[in-house]
C-alpha cells in the first residue's frame, strides 16, 4: 500500500524530526484505482436512480425509454471527456477544447445550409441516417484538410492551429447568423430546436453507429496510453525520448475528431462539458496517467449528466434543458480557470 511522506520540522534541539507516513484510509483514499471505484459506484447508485424512481406507468417501457437515455449520456461522456483529455496533453493547454477548432460552429453551419436551401419541411423530412452522415463526414473531412494542412510544413504548430480554429469558427458562426436572418420564421424555429444539443429519446440506429465509432477511437487509444503520458512532458521531451511526434499527433488529432464528430452528430453541441469533466478529472484522479484520467472523465461525465438530468426531471420538472444547464455551468467554470491561470 502506498504511503504518503509528511516533512517533518525541526525540533526543539535543532534536530530533524523523522518523516512521518500516513497510512489507512488517507493513503488508501490517494491510490487512483480506489478513487476510480468510488466514482464507478456514484454513477451505478445515479443510473439505478434515474432508471427505477418516479416511474408514471409500465415500468417495462421506461426502461427502454430511458435506457437508451443512457446509454447516449454513456457514449456522449466518452466522446467528449476522452477527446478533451487528450486534446489538452497535444496542445498543452487545460483551458482549451476541441470545439476551439470550430467543430461546433461547423455543425451548426451544416444545418444551417439545409434548412437556407432545402427549407425545413425537407430538413424535417430528411432520413437522419443520411443527415448524420453528412454531419460526420464533413466535419471530420474538415478536420483531417485542415490538420494535414497546418502540420504539412516543418514551421507549422498547434499554436498555429489553435489560432486558425478560432478564426474558422468566428467565420462559421458569423456566416451563420447571416442565413439565419434571412429565415423565415418556422425554418428558424425548427433549426433553432436542432441547435440544443438533446440526450433523451436518441435514435436506436444512430446511437449504435456513434457507439461503435467512439468505441473504435478508444480501441485505438488504448496502446498509446503510455506515449501519452510522455507527451505530457512536452513536445521537445517527447522528441528526446523517441516518440515520433508529429506522426502520433496527427495520428491522436484523427481520433479527437471522430469523436467529436460522431457525438456532435448525434446529439448537437455542448461547447463546455469537456472542459468541465476534463478539468475535474485531473482532480480527482490525484494522477496524470492517461491510463487513470480517461476513465475518470468518463466517469465524472456521467455523473454530470445523470445528475444534471435528475434535478431537471426531477427538481425542476423538465424547467429548461440540460444543455442550457452545462453552458451556464461550464462557462462560469471557464471564468474561475481563466482568472486562476491569470493569477499565477
Amino acid at each position: 500500500m502506498p504511503t504518503e511522506v509528511l516533512t517533518g520540522a525541526p525540533s526543539a534541539t535543532g534536530a530533524a524530526v523523522e518523516p512521518r507516513a500516513v497510512t489507512g484510509w488517507r493513503a488508501s483514499w490517494r491510490r487512483p484505482v480506489v478513487r476510480l471505484a468510488v466514482l464507478g459506484a456514484v454513477v451505478v447508485a445515479l443510473v439505478t436512480l434515474y432508471l427505477l424512481t418516479d416511474v408514471p406507468g409500465s415500468l417495462a417501457f421506461a426502461l427502454r425509454i430511458r435506457s437508451l437515455t443512457v446509454v447516449a449520456m454513456l457514449v456522449v461522456a466518452t466522446a467528449v471527456g476522452v477527446s478533451t483529455v487528450v486534446f489538452h496533453t497535444i496542445t498543452q493547454n487545460r483551458i482549451l477544447t476541441p470545439s476551439i477548432m470550430g467543430f461546433d460552429a461547423f455543425y451548426l453551419l451544416i444545418s444551417t445550409v439545409v434548412v437556407f436551401t432545402l427549407g425545413s419541411t425537407s430538413f424535417l423530412r430528411l432520413d437522419p441516417l443520411v443527415l448524420w452522415l453528412v454531419q460526420v463526414v464533413v466535419m471530420l473531412a474538415f478536420s483531417v484538410l485542415l490538420f494535414t494542412w497546418l502540420f504539412g510544413g516543418r514551421r507549422r504548430s498547434i499554436h498555429l492551429m489553435l489560432l486558425v480554429g478560432i478564426v474558422l469558427g468566428t467565420f462559421f458562426r458569423s456566416f451563420t447568423e447571416w442565413m439565419q436572418r434571412m429565415l423565415d420564421p418556422i425554418d428558424f424555429q425548427v433549426l433553432s430546436d436542432a441547435m440544443f444539443a438533446s440526450l433523451t429519446r436518441p435514435d436506436p440506429l444512430l446511437l449504435t453507429l456513434t457507439a461503435l465509432l467512439v468505441a473504435a477511437g478508444c480501441v485505438a487509444l488504448l496502446p498509446l496510453l503510455r506515449t501519452l503520458d510522455v507527451l505530457t512532458l512536452g513536445a521537445q521531451a517527447a522528441i528526446g525520448l523517441g516518440v515520433a511526434h508529429r506522426r502520433v499527433v496527427m495520428a491522436l488529432f484523427g481520433v479527437v475528431s471522430l469523436m467529436v464528430a460522431a457525438s456532435t452528430a448525434l446529439v448537437g453541441p455542448i461547447l463546455f462539458f469537456g472542459l468541465i469533466v476534463a478539468n475535474l478529472a485531473y482532480s480527482w484522479a490525484g494522477t496524470f496517467r492517461h491510463a487513470w484520467t480517461l476513465p475518470t472523465a468518463v466517469g465524472l461525465g456521467m455523473v454530470c449528466l445523470l445528475g444534471g438530468q435528475l434535478v431537471l426531471e426531477r427538481v425542476l420538472g423538465f424547467g429548461g434543458t440540460l444543455s442550457t444547464v452545462i453552458e451556464l455551468a461550464g462557462g462560469l467554470f471557464f471564468l474561475v480557470l481563466v482568472l486562476r491561470k491569470g493569477a499565477r
